[in-house]
């Protein structure tokens, strides 16, 4: 094993690393844990339903001793992903997370409502752009150029499939998040009524395939 951070495929014991991750990232880029008292909450609704049904496309950035440190993962085909989601992970999680009854009062009704509305990223306006993705880093490791070797493994790896283009959802008070994608050559697109978010899109084109290390 190197002892030099790199950018690996996933493995089914980088799950726990995952959750830990975006945890600590889902509030607007800072950690969400005051927010939702079960921490398995974000990590349900953005992180372990990708690394569950397209592991082929998760990738994490591994500190050089094994340990996730960092993550990109999404899928290639964002309405075939909306069934899965709907037909096989929503299955495996309601009885830790059953459907709010009722109007979302707390920050956890929300997000579990959320949970049960999956079709929500399929909007008209984003099918040039079948593929979606998530990244994050924890903070030490953001800032550094590894946020852009995560988003070229999985860039590579669409290309390698012959998917075109991917988009992604912002929050858009997230400027240094948008700061990073600009700088990816991502650009805007265009959404009615997108609410707090911004949609980002842009072409696998000049991505060819990386070859990323499975250790």
């Amino acid at each position: 094993m190197t002892s030099t951070a790199h950018v690996r495929s996933y493995r089914l014991d980088d799950r726990e690393a995952l959750a830990g991750i975006c945890v600590r990232t889902a509030d607007n880029g800072g950690d969400s844990s005051h927010l939702y008292p079960d921490p398995a909450l974000m990590p349900t609704l953005f992180a372990a339903p990708y690394a569950h049904l397209e592991p082929e496309l998760t990738f994490v950035l591994d500190d050089g001793t094994g340990r996730a440190v960092g993550y990109v993962l999404g899928t290639a085909d964002t309405r075939r992903f909306v069934a899965g989601f709907r037909e096989v992970w929503i299955p495996r999680v309601s009885g830790r997370f059953p459907e709010p009854v009722g109007a979302p009062g707390t920050p956890t009704e929300e997000m579990t409502a959320l949970l049960y509305r999956p079709e929500r990223m399929i909007l008209s306006e984003l099918d040039g752009y079948p593929a979606h993705l998530h990244i994050d880093l924890l903070p030490p490791w953001q800032r550094r150029g590894f946020g852009r070797e995560l988003m070229d493994a999985f860039l590579g790896a669409l290309r390698g499939r012959g998917v075109g283009a991917v988009h992604l959802s912002m929050l858009t008070a997230n400027t240094p998040a948008r700061s990073f994608y600009d700088r990816l050559g991502f650009h805007e697109i265009a959404v009615a009524d997108p609410g707090p978010l911004t949609y980002l899109g842009r072409s696998t084109r000049g991505c060819g395939r990386r070859e990323v290390g499975k250790y």
